[in-house]
């Protein structure tokens, strides 16, 4: 394969003369054109006819198992960046497991998230695609950030945020057809690569030209040997055959826990002649954090690929970097599979006691198992609070042992010996020389890891690698509130400047409707971005607008939720109740107020009797211009002392974006 590949051309504004960077494992078509500085990520499928030109915007970034199909093209402005997933600065990003469909336009400033689809003939423009979004056909998307998981319809002109903020949520079935085109190019991208390969595409030509399959051998045939015919039938029979027992329970812990820690699980399998060279091929396991979703995927892996080696690890998305790489099945058909206490699927970890007053957690003590017995040396590192928001750990003393008692025993001395200060455990292959895991086991906040409260906070957070908040009783009450009335609750952040401006970024939606497993995910966001702003927006999917957006997390990690209830618009007449009686305010209320000024938002009311409220027809009150709290408070109980037997309802409004952010009923008429 002959890749056509160009420098940037010397212009006045870039003398760099930049090359493309393919990854090997990538296929690019000899009749594509790449030119400046481009990067192609591992296992990209470049089809014949695209143009990928960093020669005026740059650079381009292409990410792992992406398709760009025939005739796209992707071109960039001069001016204009957008911020990658690893913090640096691109003319155009194309996320992981993208599909860029048949004559589709992406010009810089752009950007493209992970599991997006972007449909024939439709262009994208200086804008920003959260992932998981599906772009149809012929559509427009320009000047606008569009939420993840959204569906842009055939021919739609997405052009002003309003439009975007409104776009319909993507179905299951454009979903799984998105993920599908990616299986099918990966597929065509490891078909190209075997055809320019002499070693890989001669037994295919020669089994085509070799008479078809029989029952049995024919000791007189000699265009193929009997040792031949008996590898093509098993390799048949392996193929066709079907696993019946349920996934072994070690490795559904596994990958729970992996998930558990933000990481993304990926697959890949070799035969025994690529096995040797170390030629592994990847398999189509989704970028999910629903569990059940990626056991699945990974063993329709194993029944796929029976008869050869399977691997399992764990991916970080924000260090780009593998972690915990583990053979899980052999051409034997007998997965390796590490024995850990719990062979049923996961739990929550337990405490285990080696006798001398400190404890790790159990799970702790099978990953230490599971290390050792691959080979893994194990380390430790510590950080106090400011260390650990600047990501600045320090090694902790060196673990020698090779034994899992004489590390556990190692772990709860270091453990002591830090406490008061963030302890994580680290993996290390030594042959490698490169990390395989990373693992909070001790928080600054918390004592060691013990026994005594192992389903509190604390061990949780160690095992989950998330940071309890200091309010996460009154964030409980505001999720469970939220979800008890069928809202869907989404997250977002912004940087010191992005805050200041408004322009929150949003993150990828959670849909888990369960409060426990929608407070663990905030917390994994708040702990992912602990150095920018984190809010929860509440939004009415009925109706598509915001119902609630409230400040969980501040960069200097201040509590910023200090009430003890919230009330959201309900799905019958789209708003909550404070309670509190004509012409006063409750305490919670007062609370709302506060916050709500103190992000910057103006307060507005509106009346509505018994049967203007029943139709959702509701009037404004007298404007309040003030942003002083004590006027405010004023104004609101002149307006409820005026309007005592009507409903009332207080507003909070984005001045800047011209909306809504908060709507709740303060009074409601005496029965």
């Amino acid at each position: 394969m002959v890749v056509r590949s160009f420098a940037a051309p010397p212009t006045p504004w870039s003398r760099n003369l930049a090359e493309p960077k393919i990854d090997p494992s990538a296929y690019v078509h000899s009749f594509s054109n790449l030119i400046g500085d481009v990067y192609i990520g591992a296992n990209v499928l470049i089809a014949p006819g695209t143009s990928i030109r960093a020669d005026e915007g740059s650079p381009f970034y292409i990410g792992d198992s992406t398709n760009v199909q025939d005739g796209v093209v992707i071109h960039g402005l001069e001016k204009g960046r957008v911020v990658g997933d690893d913090g640096k600065e691109y003319s155009v990003w194309i996320g992981a497991s993208t599909s860029i469909t048949h004559m589709a336009l992406i010009h810089g400033p752009a950007y493209i998230g992970n599991n997006c689809f972007v449909g024939f003939r439709s262009t994208v423009f200086n804008a920003r695609v959260g992932d998981g979004c599906v772009i149809s056909l012929h559509a427009l998307v320009q000047d606008v950030e569009i939420p993840a998981g959204k569906y842009i319809p055939s021919g739609a002109v997405i052009t002003t945020q309003q439009q975007a903020d409104l776009l319909p949520n993507v179905r299951e079935s454009e979903q799984n057809f998105a993920s599908h085109v990616v299986g099918i190019n990966d597929s065509l991208r490891q078909g190209y690569h075997c055809a320019a390969d002499i070693a890989c595409i001669t037994p295919i030509r020669q089994q085509h030209n070799s008479p078809p399959p029989i029952s049995s051998f024919d000791a007189t045939d000699t265009s193929v040997n009997k040792q031949d015919f008996n590898q093509i039938n098993q390799n048949f029979t392996s193929k066709n055959a079907q696993r019946n027992e349920p996934m072994n329970g070690d490795l559904a812990q596994q990958i729970r826990q992996l998930l558990a820690q933000g990481y993304h699980v990926a697959a890949e399998y070799a035969d025994e002649r690529r096995f040797r060279t170390g030629s592994w091929q990847s398999c189509a396991i989704p970028h999910t954090s629903e569990a059940q979703t990626v056991i699945t995927a990974v063993q329709n892996a194993l029944v796929e690929n029976q008869g050869q080696y399977v691997r399992l690890f764990g991916v970080d998305p924000k260090a780009k970097r593998r972690l915990t790489e583990t053979i899980i099945q052999r051409p034997s058909d007998k997965p390796v599979v590490v024995s850990t206490s719990n062979s049923n699927g996961y739990s929550a970890p337990k405490a285990a006691s080696n006798g001398n007053g400190t404890v790790v957690a159990v799970d702790v003590s099978g990953q230490v198992r599971q290390l050792l017995a691959q080979g893994f040396r194990i380390s430790t590192e510590f950080a106090d609070a400011r260390r650990f928001r600047s990501g600045s750990w320090q090694t902790g003393a060196a673990i020698a042992a090779t034994s899992e008692s004489a590390v556990v025993a190692a772990l709860n001395a270091i453990l002591a010996e830090h406490e008061g200060e963030y302890v994580r455990l680290v993996g290390v292959d030594t042959k490698a020389k490169r990390r395989v895991v990373e693992t909070i086991i001790q928080r600054a906040d918390g004592k060691a890891v013990s026994g005594g409260n192992t389903t509190s906070a604390k061990s949780t957070a160690a095992a989950s690698n998330v940071a309890p908040r200091g309010n996460t009783s009154d964030l409980s009450v505001t999720v469970g509130q939220l979800l008890a009335q069928g809202h869907r609750i989404s997250v977002e952040h912004a940087d010191e400047r992005h805050f200041r401006t408004t322009s929150w970024q949003t993150l990828p939606a959670i849909t888990s409707s369960n409060a426990g497993d929608a407070i663990a995910a905030l917390e994994n966001y708040i702990a992912e971005y602990s150095d920018e702003y984190v809010r929860l927006v509440g939004v009415d999917t009925k109706v598509k607008r915001r119902v609630l957006e409230l400040l969980v997390h501040r960069p200097d990690g201040q509590p910023v939720v200090t009430r003890t209830a919230v009330k959201v618009s309900s799905p019958s007449n789209g708003s909550g109740s404070y309670g509190g009686g004509a012409g006063k305010l409750s305490a919670d209320m007062l609370a709302r107020i506060r916050q709500l000024l103190a992000q910057g938002y103006r307060i507005g009311t509106e009346h509505a009797d018994e049967r203007h409220f029943r139709t959702s027809s509701w009037h404004s009150c007298s404007p309040i211009a003030a942003a002083n709290e004590s006027e405010v408070i004023r104004a609101l109980e002149a307006c409820l002392a005026e309007h005592g037997d009507e409903y009332v309802r207080l507003l909070g409004i984005d001045t800047k974006a011209k909306r809504r952010v908060f709507e709740g009923i303060i009074q409601r008429p005496a029965k």
